[in-house]
């Protein structure tokens, strides 16, 4: 337990000097909501709740954004410069090796959605019952985890231009197809099909029901569960077939 809890200790502080993660996981989301709902024209009806739509579906954005790129990428950079060797000489587990860099990970989510829920109220004094923020921000966390699989996923690539290429496209492809960026009912037909297979959609509508005033439906629930055990399933044959190399 004591050597989880260092390994965590570390990979907290890393990620935090980490200027890509603060770039892409803090500072563009916040201009993206800023932009979108007080520099924009966007035209709706009822702005109050557009903010707090927005302010989720950002909030979703950031931590999918930190899952999937800072962590993947982090673990290709540590493979290629023979750290993952140099573990697997010392008493600590790979497993336990890779949990501490996921928890890790979802200790920065949670620093991440106090901020931009932070920014949220502040900016556009966002209207929420203290249930819904509790929720929301709970949903939001929780439903990272199918993307911090993706992210271990990722980081068994062999280079590190090729992980930081394919996670930026897996990126923005789930970002619009999940209607991170635009409500969904907006988008075109075909990628609403697409986006409703993937799990960014869900991800996001889980939030957008509980600021609504109801829960995350078992679709959304279900969805997320399946990634999430098949990212770890083919984490886990990949991770295999390289140790028997």
């Amino acid at each position: 337990m004591k050597l989880f809890i260092n390994q965590c200790k570390i990979e907290f502080l890393r990620i935090f000097r980490n200027p890509y993660f603060l770039f892409w996981s803090l500072a563009m989301p916040i201009v993206f909501y800023i932009f979108f709902t007080k520099v924009l024209n966007t035209g709706v009806e009822d702005k109050a709740v557009w903010d707090a739509h927005f302010l989720m579906s950002i909030t979703v954005f950031s931590v999918m954004g930190s899952a999937i790129m800072t962590l993947g990428i982090r673990l290709v950079q540590e493979q290629r410069e023979g750290w993952t060797k140099y573990i697997r000489v010392t008493p600590l587990p790979d497993m336990t090796y890779f949990f501490a860099k996921m928890t890790g990970q979802t200790a920065v989510h949670i620093f991440s959605i106090i901020i931009i829920f932070t920014v949220g109220f502040l900016i556009n004094d966002i209207s929420l019952t203290a249930s819904e923020w509790t929720l929301s921000g709970l949903w939001i966390l929780v439903g990272s985890l199918p993307f911090l699989a993706l992210g271990v996923l990722i980081g068994f690539m062999k280079r590190v231009d090729t992980a930081s290429g394919v996670s930026n496209a897996i990126y923005m492809i789930l970002a619009i197809t999940g209607g991170l960026w635009m409500p969904m009912e907006i988008l075109p037909e075909f990628i609403q099909t697409v986006g409703k297979a993937l799990p960014a959609y869900h991800y996001g509508n889980g939030a957008w029901s509980i600021i609504r005033g109801d829960i995350p439906n078992v679709q959304d629930i279900l969805i997320l569960s399946s990634y999430l055990i098949l990212f770890m399933v083919v984490s886990n044959y990949i991770r295999r077939k390289q140790e028997a190399v």
